[in-house]
Order: structure tokens, then sequence, then C-alpha cells
């Protein structure tokens, strides 16, 4: 079966050769459980919105505390835990996640779209022309940039460009990208480097397509919040309400003992903050107004004074 991101970094997980044989077995039953809570995620369904987020976002919830908890931070061996910054067993649980769960909703309430709702789509991001008078390349060397976007709602569009006005196919050069029209940037801990990165990147995207939207989406705050008022992100969204945890708490997570001796702890601060519905509808809110033609009325505009 194909599966997405998050199975995939899975597979890849239980195929490295420096996995500890002990940890196979764990990757198996958790390739198990990936299997399980995607035929969930497309299946569920809802008589409103709200019940829908509500019940998505409870499957993510226990998916994901199996996965930091059970499979990461129980492994008697180091690898998992200390690695996985790496191996990104964690932080792709969100990634694959966020397109179903978009997608559900957006379905739920417009039915099915045209645009393409996916994770790690290369979207347009800036145009050049390869050319010059002593170099005159096909179609003047119409060349783009595209970038990833952890999250993107985006349509595909065909450029072509000629110096024949009638495109004449050995002439012409043609490309195929994305245009995204709502991009998301997630992160497990969002600290100042992270920010202000992001902020770079929206500024870039939204000079690329003026009516983009870009928000970013973290886990856990690891920094002094920062307005974005200045930027060109839309919106920052804390998924789970909390901080991170301290780093010389977590220092004492990189042995097995020491993950054993704060298991209780680490199990209370995962269920203490889970993903929050509230900050999970008031993403698809972002999305679902985003979506909406909503056509200005004369009169009404008359009546409140301002459009």
């Amino acid at each position: 079966m194909t599966r997405g991101i998050h199975g995939e970094k899975l597979l890849a997980t239980k195929e490295s050769p420096k996995l500890p044989s002990s940890d196979i077995a764990r990757l198996e039953s958790a390739i198990i459980k990936y299997d399980k809570w995607i035929e969930c995620l497309l299946n569920v369904e809802a008589d409103t919105l709200e019940d829908l987020i509500f019940l998505m976002v409870k499957l993510l919830n226990d998916y994901k505390l199996y996965i930091d908890l059970e499979l990461i931070f129980d492994s008697p061996n180091d690898f998992l835990y200390r690695q996985k910054g790496q191996l990104k067993l964690d932080n792709t649980v969100i990634e694959e996640f966020l397109p179903i769960f978009s997608n559900k909703c957006i379905e739920k309430v417009f039915g099915k779209t045209a645009s393409t709702i996916s994770a790690q789509v290369p979207v347009f991001s800036s145009m050049y022309f390869q050319s010059s008078l002593a170099n005159p390349i096909v179609g003047g060397g119409m060349t783009i940039k595209s970038k990833k976007q952890d999250f993107s709602i985006s349509r595909k569009i065909f450029l072509k460009s000629s110096h024949s006005p009638d495109f004449k196919s050995e002439e012409a050069k043609v490309i195929t990208t994305h245009l995204g029209y709502v991009m998301a940037e997630l992160k497990t801990n969002l600290d100042k480097t992270m920010f202000q990165e992001a902020s770079a990147t929206a500024h870039d995207i939204k000079l690329a397509v003026t009516g983009a939207k870009y928000f970013l989406l973290c886990d856990f705050l690891d920094m002094k919040p920062i307005s974005t008022t200045t930027t060109d992100i839309d919106e920052i969204l804390i998924l789970r309400k909390a901080k991170r945890i301290n780093s010389n708490v977590r220092a004492s997570f990189s042995t097995y003992s020491g993950r054993q001796n704060a298991r209780q702890s680490y199990y209370n601060y995962l269920c203490q903050n889970p993903y929050s519905v509230d900050m999970m509808t008031r993403f698809i809110e972002h999305l679902l107004n985003s979506m909406s033609n909503e056509e200005l009325i004369e009169k009404n505009v008359l009546e409140i004074g301002y459009f």
C-alpha cells in the first residue's frame, strides 16, 4: 500500500541498519497502528463540522501519544529518542495528519475541491529568464524556483513562454507548477531562529502570489512571543498551547533509566497538553475563510460604513 510521509519514515527506520534489533518488532507494531490510524482518519464521519474536528483531533492525540511515549520514550535503547530529530518519526505525524484533516473538513462544508491539499508539494516561488542577446534560449530560458511546503492548498498551473506569438512547440517552453494559496510551516518546538526564517519565507511567498496566506504552526513554544504585525506571517498557532519542557529536564531523557524515572511526569505533560480542538478549529476556519468568495453588497457596505 502507498503510505504518506510519516508512514514512509516508519518504514525507513525499520529498515535502518542502525536500528537496534530489539526495536524492530516495536517498529513493526507501529506500522500496523499507523495503517489503522490512517484508515480511521479516512473513514471518520460526523453530522457536523464541529463533531468531525473533535473526532479527528482525538484520533490524532491518541496516535501521537503512542508514538511519543510507547514507541520512542519507552524504548529500552537510546537510538529512537536520541535520533528522533533525524528520523522524523514524531514531527511527521502532524504533517501527514493535516492534509487529511483539512480535506475532510473542507469537503464537509464545500464538497469536493479542485485544489491540491497536501504536504511537501513544490509550490511556485519565483520566475526568471536565463537568456541574453548572445544566448537566445527557447522560450527566453524561462526558469522557475519552487519550494516544498509542509502544508499547502494549491492549484496546478501551466506556464508557456515563447518568442513566437503562436507558441510553436519547437520554439516554446512549457513548465508545470503549483500556485500556493494557503501554506503552513510546521514546527515541533518554535524558537526565535525558526520564527525569523518563517518570516522571510512568508515574505517570498506573498511576493509570488499576492493573495496567499501563510501560517506558522507549532506544537510547543520555545521562545518569548513576538508580534507578527511587522511580518508577512498571517498567524502563529500553538497547537498544544504549551511551552517546551525545560532543557535541564530533557537532558535526563537521553538514557533509558532517565526516561523511566521521568515517565509519569512526561506522560502527564503530554496528556495535559494535547492538540487543542480550539486551535485546530481556528486553523480550519482560516482555510474556509480563504476559500469563501464573499460578494460585497453595496447596501450592506453603506450601512456598516466599511469594507
